[in-house]
């Protein structure tokens, strides 16, 4: 088997679920674009970098915003434990638990979907935080989900362990199956950021996150046609 079709649905471990956590990847750039760009340089995904960011703004450093970080921070922990109460009534089926967290994120995104919709094209400070919450909740139980689905060099959410393996294996032999992988989670996370960047600057913040809410929605779908196709893949992943 070719490693790109490992990568796209015939490796019989993972199944359909590498393209779909490609494509959560996606969302990642989509809405900490939405989160840097427009609620006070804050990372929704990103909790490194949003601990950072909270350290700028706990000295006053221009542009960042402490409330919208620590609400960021509490929400993305909220997902966290609600990925965690999935992963204990859904765990035993892959596809059962992605398909209920692809759902949690939908419903996080169109709630902050409407409250950006609702606040007008100038988005004031309480607003702001409500949406950086909602959004962490999101992907709060993405990375919940994505761990323990445990597919490898696709955790949708944080790529520094991924470029580090790109750039440690280069030598290795049986690096291409790996290689394909870390390669398409790179630019799966940079395409979302740019689509992102893009439709903020030239559109609106509603529009960018309801572009998010479309692609969960494609998500859900691809999981609920595979979920009508046993294999092993749906088993959980022990070896960790």
């Amino acid at each position: 088997m070719t490693s790109a079709g490992q990568l796209f649905g015939r490796d019989p471990r993972h199944g359909p679920l590498p393209r779909l956590l490609l494509i959560l990847t996606v969302v990642t750039g989509l809405v900490d674009a939405v989160s840097i760009l427009r609620l006070g340089r804050v990372f929704v995904a990103n909790m490194t970098g949003n601990i950072v960011f909270t350290g700028f703004a706990l000295v006053g450093a221009p542009g960042f915003s402490l409330t919208a970080s620590l609400f960021a921070l509490v929400g993305f922990m909220v997902g966290a434990v609600a990925g965690g109460v999935l992963i204990d009534h859904r765990g035993h089926d892959r596809a059962l638990l992605l398909s209920g967290g692809a759902r949690c994120e939908l419903v996080a995104v169109v709630a902050a979907t409407a409250v950006a919709a609702s606040a007008g094209t100038t988005l004031t400070s309480a607003a702001a935080d409500a949406i950086a919450a909602l959004l962490a909740i999101a992907m709060g139980v993405q990375n919940a989900v994505a761990r323990r689905l445990a597919v490898p060099d696709l955790t949708t959410t944080v790529l520094t362990m991924t470029l580090t393996g790109l750039a440690a294996d280069l030598r290795s032999r049986n690096r291409e199956p790996a290689l394909l992988r870390r390669l398409a989670a790179v630019t799966t996370m940079l395409g979302g950021g740019v689509i992102g960047a893009w439709l903020v600057l030239h559109t609106s913040v509603p529009v960018t996150l309801g572009v998010a809410a479309a692609i969960l929605l494609i998500v859900t779908a691809g999981i609920a046609v595979a979920r009508r196709h046993p294999g092993d893949w749906r088993s959980p992943v022990t070896n960790r």
